[in-house]
């Protein structure tokens, strides 16, 4: 190969992602060596080249078309390693779902050929959850869907996996409240719920005794409503009073203005926040995301530490209740683009616009959030 002399690319913020292997830089883009007439994903765990000697490349076929091969030793036309260790992880979440039990952990490992420990770090990393408190989970779905169906207590309990010895202590944070109550659909919950208008349209707002439990978007207040008892099916819903009108108000102002809020962001609202432990993890880490900017979902897998996670990252967010006050509009893909909103593209475009010119230039300096370290870069 001929050789080429490259622009200096010492100062190029990728140069520095390479330096420092960022693993959350695979796929975004690739580099090549004169020298060696080889091309890598950014982790490569080969010795640092001259970078007098290095190209950017924005795709493979780019790569590739320059006249470059794949590196052997990071094989970046082949899966990452993230990818691969994904694969893995899958594997024994299939194999957890099935089991009639609880598998030991040395088990699962063999069966993906790792050891306990490197297993039991990597489905950490990956899922967010231990082995265990998957199989917890899943079975706590189970568990849901049994009583769901109408099924007795006990009947479901054995069915989703569980003993009856020790399981009614559980049952409060497995399912929000006692199986008898869960099976009824939450007939003994009391929830007052009203509806208001906004710039982005209807705005439902459901609240129990604890706190505002369902903010809600959209277009038609009964379709909004419809939502609202799709999720608390047997509760009992009541028209607000108006002292809930000043509740309802308030989030129509966080709405409207969610870069006027106090941070993190519906500080100002008794929440009354539902969810399994990782869902929880990642809305907690939303709520940390300043007014103005935003993040990727790989940024928030990084902040919430399981960044092999982005895809159980991005459930959370699609099952977020509480809209702007836990502000899952301030995640975007890694391109820059807008991924699925539950409540429409559009609001979540309109939202973020309204932050963003709540600190414009000539705005009171003080008034504008700090902007937050990237969460990939430690």
């Amino acid at each position: 190969m001929t050789r080429m002399t490259y622009p200096d690319i010492s100062d190029d913020p990728r140069w520095l992602r390479v330096l420092a292997r960022d693993r959350m830089a695979d796929g975004s883009f690739w580099y090549s060596v004169a020298t060696t007439g080889v091309f890598c994903r950014p982790s490569c765990p080969s010795r640092a080249a001259n970078p007098r000697n290095v190209r950017f490349h924005p795709s493979i076929a780019d790569a590739q078309a320059a006249g470059f091969r794949a590196c052997r030793r990071c094989q970046p036309d082949g899966l990452s390693a993230d990818a691969a260790n994904a694969l893995l992880v899958e594997r024994a979440c299939r194999r957890i779902e099935a089991a009639e039990g609880v598998l030991p952990l040395a088990a699962l490992a063999a069966e993906v050929q790792l050891s306990p420990s490197h297993f039991h770090r990597l489905f950490r990393s990956t899922t967010g959850l231990t082995p265990r408190a998957y199989a917890r989970a899943h079975r706590a779905g189970r568990l849901r869907a049994a009583l769901a169906d109408g099924r007795s207590v006990t009947g479901a309990i054995h069915e989703a996996g569980f003993s009856s010895q020790g399981f009614y202590d559980q049952a409060p944070s497995l399912l929000g409240m006692t199986p008898r109550r869960y099976r009824e659909g939450g007939r003994a919950e009391q929830l007052r719920f009203a509806v208001g208008t906004c710039t982005l349209g209807a705005v439902l707002v459901a609240a129990s005794e604890r706190g505002v439990a369902a903010i809600l978007l959209g277009d038609d207040p009964e379709a909004l409503l419809r939502d609202l008892q799709e999720r608390f099916p047997q509760a009992t819903l009541v028209g607000g009073d108006r002292d809930f009108e000043q509740l309802v108000a308030t989030v129509v102002g966080l709405v409207e203005a969610p870069h006027r809020a106090a941070s993190p962001p519906g500080q100002d609202l008794p929440l009354d926040i539902r969810g399994t432990a990782f869902q929880q993890r990642v809305w907690d880490a939303l709520r940390k995301i300043p007014a103005g900017e935003t993040w990727t979902y790989r940024q928030l897998a990084a902040a919430c530490g399981v960044p092999g996670a982005v895809r159980a990252v991005a459930g959370a967010c699609a099952a977020n209740m509480l809209a702007v006050a836990i502000p899952c509009h301030r995640v975007i893909r890694t391109d820059g683009s807008l991924s699925g909103y539950r409540w429409g593209i559009e609001r979540k475009r309109r939202l973020l616009d309204t932050e963003a010119a709540g600190f414009r230039p000539g705005d009171d300096p003080a008034a504008a959030p700090a902007r937050p370290q990237d969460p990939s870069r430690g």
